[in-house]
C-alpha cells in the first residue's frame, strides 16, 4: 500500500513513551483510508495521463467496456461521468466521482436508493450494487455478473441463496427453478403494502403468478384438488413454490384432515364454482375437533379479542410453513392488528422471539391467566430462556425443543442458533454484574416490604430497540444508563426506582 508509513517512522513513534497507541491508531486509520480508496477505484494508473483527457483516450485501451450484449447506459456519457482523473507530480490515479460505488450508481438510479422504500428491499441492493451488476458491460440483461438461470455455478442467485439444491430424497422441487429465478422474482421491486409481490420482490401474486404456467382447467389438477374450485386460491398456503421434503410441494406442516385427503371433512362438493363448507361457517367446523380452544377463548380470564372471531382469520386451514398454521406468518399474523408493534420493526434492533420466532413464543394467542396474555408472570417470563434453571425439553420426533410446559415449540436448534444468553444468577442475584438483583428488593428490617421495585423491564424493552441489549428508553449500555438508578458513583448502593 503506497499510502501507509514507513515502517521504521512507525517503530520509531511506537518506541516512545506514551506514543505507542497513537502510532497504532495512525496507522489503522492511514490503512482504512487506503483500503476505502482502493474500493473506490483510486488505483495507480499504469500511465501517465493528463488531468484534462477526454473519454476518447480512456477507449484506448478500453474499448472492451462499450461491447456486449448489455452496455450500460452510462457509457454513452463518456468515461468521466462516473471517474476522474487526478494527477500528482509523476502519479496518475483514476477514480470514482463519489466515495464509493453504491453512492454512484444512486446518482441516476435514485429510485432504488433503500432509504426512500417502503417494504422489503433485496439486501444487496442496500449497499452493494457491484454484487449483481457489472458497471460496464456484460453478455447477461441489465449487466447481471451472471445469468438468473442454470447451475448452482452458473446462476447468480445461487451465491447467495440454496433454493432448490437440496431437496431431500423423497421431496420436490418447482420445475420453474429451471426457468430461471427472473421467471418469477424481479429482484427490486417493492412497495409500501405488505403484499406477497412486494414482500418476496415477485412479479405478481399469487394465484395469477402460478397461473401463467398451470391451467386451472386441467383436468389432473382439477381431480388432485377433488373438485374443488383452486383457481381464486392462494397457492402458497398449500405448496412451497421452491422445494419441499414432501412429494407435489407440500408446505412443511399441514391442517390433519388436509394431509390426509380427507377434504370431504370440511368441504361439501363444490355449487357454482364455489367453495361450500359442510357446516354453517369455518368456525362451526373448526370447534368439532378443537372444542378446547373454544372453551379457553370463552373462560380465559384475560380473552383475546382476535381470537373471538373466525378461526381462518388467523390459521390457514390448509397447511403452513410455521407450526400453528398462521395464515401468513408467526409475527406479521399479529402484527395486521397490532400496528403499535409494527412500527417497532422500525428500530434497529429486534427481541428475536418477537420478530422472528413469533408473538406466540411469549404470548398466549387464545386467551389466559395474565396480563397482556403473557404465558407467565413478572420475571418467570424471561427466565425460561435466559435463567439459570432453563431447561428446553427436546422431541426427537420433531425435532424440535418445547418450553412453558410443551405449550411453545422451537425449532431444535434454537437457542445454539441465537446465541440465547443464560444468566449466571444465584438466589436472584447476578445480572448485569455478580450481586446485582434481578428482582424487587426488600427492605432488609421488613422482609415483606419492598425497598427498590425491580424486574427486567426496569432495564430492558420486550420488543426492540435503537441501541444494543435491548435497554429501556433505547438508551446506549453505558454508565449513564446505570446512572438512572445509582444516582450516587461514590455509593453504588445508593438507588432510587427505576425511572425516577
Amino acid at each position: 500500500m503506497r499510502f501507509l508509513p514507513h515502517p521504521v517512522w512507525f517503530r520509531k513513534t511506537a518506541a516512545q513513551p506514551g506514543c505507542r497507541v497513537v502510532a497504532r491508531c495512525v496507522w489503522l486509520c492511514i490503512a482504512l483510508l487506503a483500503l476505502f480508496a482502493t474500493r473506490a477505484g483510486a488505483a495507480v494508473h499504469p500511465v501517465p495521463l493528463d488531468k484534462y483527457t477526454d473519454a476518447a483516450k480512456c477507449l484506448e485501451c478500453h474499448e472492451d467496456k462499450t461491447k456486449g450484449k448489455s452496455v450500460h447506459s452510462a457509457m454513452a456519457t463518456g468515461c468521466l461521468s462516473c471517474h476522474e482523473i487526478r494527477v500528482n507530480k509523476d502519479v496518475t490515479r483514476v477514480k470514482l466521482i463519489t466515495a464509493t460505488p453504491a453512492a454512484l450508481c444512486l446518482t441516476c438510479h435514485d429510485d432504488k436508493k433503500a432509504a426512500g422504500i417502503k417494504g422489503t428491499v433485496h439486501p444487496p441492493a442496500v449497499r452493494d450494487c457491484l454484487s449483481c451488476h457489472d458497471p460496464h458491460v456484460s453478455d447477461n440483461k441489465n449487466q447481471l455478473l451472471k445469468p438468473m438461470s442454470g447451475t448452482e455455478k452458473e446462476n447468480l442467485c445461487l451465491s447467495c441463496h440454496q433454493t432448490g439444491l437440496n431437496v431431500p430424497e423423497k421431496g420436490s422441487r418447482h420445475a420453474a427453478l429451471d426457468m430461471g429465478c427472473d421467471t418469477c422474482h424481479v429482484t427490486h421491486k417493492t412497495g409500501a403494502e405488505p403484499t406477497m409481490d412486494n414482500k418476496f420482490h415477485l412479479t405478481k401474486a399469487a394465484p395469477a403468478l402460478c397461473l401463467d404456467c398451470h391451467d386451472a382447467k386441467d383436468a389432473d389438477l382439477q381431480k388432485a384438488h377433488q373438485g374443488q374450485p383452486f383457481a381464486t386460491s392462494n397457492c402458497v398456503e398449500c405448496h412451497d413454490p421452491h422445494q419441499s421434503a414432501s412429494p407435489k410441494l407440500m408446505v412443511k406442516f399441514m391442517h390433519a384432515p388436509f394431509e390426509a385427503g380427507s377434504c370431504d371433512t370440511c368441504h361439501a362438493p363444490a355449487k357454482d364454482g364455489k367453495v361450500v363448507l359442510t357446516q354453517a361457517d369455518a368456525k362451526a367446523i373448526c370447534v368439532t375437533c378443537h372444542d378446547d380452544k373454544a372453551k379457553l377463548i370463552e373462560t380465559a380470564k384475560v380473552p383475546h379479542p382476535g381470537a373471538a372471531g373466525d378461526c381462518t382469520d388467523c390459521h390457514s386451514p390448509h397447511g403452513s410453513n410455521e407450526l400453528g398454521l398462521p395464515k401468513t406468518d408467526s409475527v406479521s399474523i399479529c402484527l395486521g392488528c397490532h400496528t403499535d408493534m409494527d412500527d417497532l420493526r422500525k428500530k434497529a434492533v429486534h427481541h428475536q422471539p418477537a420478530f422472528v420466532q413469533g408473538c406466540a413464543t411469549c404470548h398466549t394467542p387464545h386467551g389466559g391467566d395474565n396480563d397482556h396474555l403473557l404465558r407467565a408472570k413478572g420475571n418467570a417470563l424471561c427466565l425460561e430462556c435466559h435463567g439459570p434453571d432453563s431447561a428446553p425439553q427436546r422431541d426427537d420426533a420433531d425435532r424440535l425443543l418445547t418450553i412453558f410446559n410443551g405449550t411453545v415449540k422451537l425449532p431444535d436448534d434454537y437457542y445454539r442458533k441465537n446465541k440465547v444468553v443464560i444468566l449466571p444468577l444465584r438466589f436472584g442475584l447476578g445480572h448485569p454484574i455478580e450481586y446485582h438483583p434481578v428482582s424487587d428488593v426488600m427492605d432488609p428490617t421488613n422482609q415483606s416490604k419492598v425497598l427498590t421495585p425491580l424486574n427486567c423491564l426496569s432495564c430492558h424493552q420486550p420488543h426492540a430497540s435503537a441501541a444494543p441489549d435491548l435497554l429501556a428508553k433505547d438508551q446506549t449500555n453505558n454508565m449513564a444508563f446505570c446512572d438512572s438508578c445509582h444516582k450516587n458513583r461514590l455509593n453504588m448502593k445508593q438507588t432510587v426506582s427505576p425511572g425516577n
